[in-house]
Formats: structure tokens, sequence, C-alpha cells
């Protein structure tokens, strides 16, 4: 029989840096709510230290699972770690990024009567311009974000997620939440229990933000 949990996390990984998926880990495995598990799909990683994390993840099998397949990109990793998943709601982190030890209790007790949430984020900048990323609608433009929505943040029910699908594009997050505000009841919230470590140079966002406003 299968085991059953409240919540299922995601965490795609591609050639992130070990010490950062650790944090990442680590931030999940110290929740003060516990009826959880982790699953850690490694999106065909070549950089990173495989065997450091797998010995890592080795520790904790009671709750994370390690799923590797061929580069696919996050949101496909994603729509994959769904249909593996056994929670009830699914819950997202990026390797790079952490929760605060009350993220997915707070998400719990928010999502009463919704199906769907996002939040603004405890965001790690090196300079307020950081907190700017290229708008969806213009790449050469820039919008704050708190005015974005972020994959990390999502909390839903898992029938969210299998009704609707991440797609491989920009902005594939804002993409899903206007797709499930068309199905489900949805809402963004001013929680801040997410961290959003944007000082790391080499992350997507970073970089497309540096290609578009040098062509700009």
């Amino acid at each position: 029989m299968l085991r059953q949990v409240k919540v299922s996390v995601l965490m795609t990984v591609f050639n992130t840096d070990l010490s950062y998926t650790k944090r990442a880990i680590d931030s999940v495995l110290l929740q003060d709510f516990q009826d959880f598990e982790l699953i850690i799909i490694d999106d065909g990683s070549k950089e990173n230290n495989r065997e450091s994390l797998m010995d890592y993840v080795e520790k904790y099998e009671d709750k994370i699972t390690y799923i590797r397949h061929s580069n696919r990109g996050q949101s496909e990793s994603i729509n994959r770690g769904v249909l593996y998943s056994l929670g009830e709601y699914i819950a997202i982190i990026d390797s790079d990024d952490e929760y605060k030890p009350n993220h997915l209790s707070s998400c719990l007790q928010e999502i009463n009567g919704l199906d769907l949430i996002c939040s603004t984020t405890e965001t790690i900048v090196d300079s307020d311009n950081d907190y700017y990323v290229p708008d969806k609608n213009d790449l050469t433009k820039l919008i704050h974000l708190d005015d974005v929505i972020l994959f990390g943040t999502f909390f839903g029910r898992k029938n969210v997620f299998t009704s609707i699908d991440f797609k491989t594009r920009f902005s594939a997050d804002s993409h899903f939440y206007e797709q499930a505000s068309k199905l489900f009841l949805v809402n963004k919230l001013n929680l801040r229990t997410y961290v959003y470590h944007r000082n790391i140079p080499t992350s997507i966002c970073a970089t497309i933000k540096k290609a578009n406003l040098v062509n700009a």
C-alpha cells in the first residue's frame, strides 16, 4: 500500500551548486509541518556532484524520493514529479531557494476555500536592481518581483496540477496561474515565507534579464 502524505514538495535540479541544493533540502526537512514527501527531479545534471547529492539524499530516504531523466526543462520535470506525487497538496521549491520553517503550515492555513495559491517572497538581493525582472509581455521592460508569479511559491490541491500541465516557455509560472484561474479558485497572497535568492548571477531569470537589456 502506498504511503499517504498531506503535501508533496517538488524540486527540480539542473547543474545547481550542491551547497544551494543542500540548503533547499534542509529548509524543507526543517518545516514545522512534517507530513510531507520531497521529490527531487534531476533534470539531466552534468556539472553538479551527483554522487555527493545521492549520498546526502540517502540519509533521508523516509522523506525524499530522487528521480533522474535527460534534460527536459523545469516545466516537464515538474509535470513528471506530479505523476510520482502521493500528497493531497503540491508545493514547489527551486533548488537554489529555501523555505522559512513555517512555509508549509502557513500555506495549509491560507488555502482554505481555495484551490491554488502563490505568494510574494522574502527576496535576497545584492542591489535594488535585483528586485526587477523582465516583464513577460515585453522582455525589454522590467517589473517588480512582487508583481509577478513565481514557480516556487505555488501551493495547491493536486487536482489543479493534474488538470493543467506546465508548458515549456518563458514565464511558465504566470501562464500556469492564468490557466488555473479559469478553472479553479486561485489567489496571490502576501506571505513572504518563501526565500527567493535573486543574487545568483547564473539563474535563468538573471540570464534572460541581462540578454534582453543588452539587446534592447
